[in-house]
Parts: structure tokens; sequence; C-alpha cells
């Protein structure tokens, strides 16, 4: 059996090969290790790093670890990188994106309600950035589909969990409050067909 010491090696390796969040299940299975045993290998490399305050942390996204850069090191990368274009989401496309992960699982149909407009394009931006994917259908009539975040939606917003979201007493006033105005621009990109969703 191999020690934990050359697991935490194989599995730094393996976060900086793989490049996507490594599921921890995957890891175990190469070592043929439970997954308790690999998670908890998982978080004392994610305490070493952090204890010696390294430029890369480890960061978890539910049940998979993947390495990032130290957020204070931000500015400085962003200056290597730069002129590169930051590329964000739209108004709209953060508004129904909020609704989703803070209703989730929602569907369309109360979405809209929640904004009084359609979201056909917008939530078809989201699905194809893969933030935002079906869950299921609901238990009424006609079983629309219901939609959740997900594990890309983590990943880009630095979440571990869904249970990290800054709490919102009611994101139906939120969201109204904050996109009063919102309702011609959105007119205008279903007319055009131009999304500024990129992430």
């Amino acid at each position: 059996m191999s020690s934990k010491k050359t697991i935490k090696s194989a599995f730094e390796s393996m976060m900086f090969t793989w490049g996507e969040p490594l599921d921890v299940k995957a890891a175990a299975d190469v070592f043929n290790i439970s997954k308790e045993e690999a998670l908890e290998c998982f978080k004392e490399l994610q305490q070493e790093y952090e204890q010696e305050g390294r430029g890369i942390v480890i960061r978890q996204i539910n049940q998979a670890f993947q390495f990032v850069t130290r957020e204070e090191n931000a500015d400085y990368i962003r200056t290597l990188c730069t002129p590169v274009k930051a590329k964000r989401l739209s108004q709209s496309a953060l508004e129904v994106l909020a609704i989703v992960a803070y209703k989730q699982p929602v569907t369309k149909g109360e979405i809209e309600a929640i904004r009084g407009i359609k979201c056909d394009r917008v939530m078809e931006g989201l699905i194809k950035k893969d933030l935002v994917c079906e869950k299921g259908r609901a238990d009424t009539i006609g079983r629309p589909i219901l939609y959740g975040t997900t594990d890309a939606f983590l990943q880009h917003f630095g979440f571990t969990s869904i249970k990290d979201l800054p709490e919102i007493e009611d994101i139906e006033s939120a969201v109204s409050g904050a996109y009063s105005d919102d309702v011609e621009l959105e007119k205008d990109e279903l007319e055009d067909g131009q999304m500024k969703m990129e992430i």
C-alpha cells in the first residue's frame, strides 16, 4: 500500500495535469483507496499550501479539487496578461443566473414570473456556457424542466458549494430593484440575437 506522502505527491501531479477539478472518487480509484482517505489527503494538501502562503492554492468544488492562483495575486496576473480583454456576463444573464442559483431547482416559467420578461435566449446562453443545466422535471402540469447551477458555475465564481452563496432575504426584490430598467435592453438582445455572455 502506498504511503500518504506518495499519494499526496501523486494527487498534486494529477491536479496539475488534469486542469479541470479532479474528482475525489476518481483520484481514490487510482490508488484503490476509499473516498474518505482520498478526501483526507486532498484536505491535508490544501492546508499545507495555505500554511506556506503559496502562490498556488487548492480549491474545493463540491467533491473535486483544483489548483488555482491565490486571489491576492490577481493584480499581478492581470498586469502580466494585459491586454487580454476581460469578458463578462451581461446584466440580463447575471439576473437570470442569480435567480437560478438562489431558487434552484427552478422552472423557466418561475424565472420569467420573477423577471416579468421572457428568458429563452439568456437561458440558452447560460446552458451553452455550462453555468446552468437541467435538473429534472417539476411535478406540475406539463412537467416543465427544472434548472440549476453547475460545478462550472461554482468554479467560475469561486464557491466551494452552493451553500457559499451570499445570503439574500428576497431574491425577487433584489432582482427587480437592481434591473428595473432592463426590459428594453432584453428586448433589443432578443431581437438582434446578440448575447454578451462570455466568461
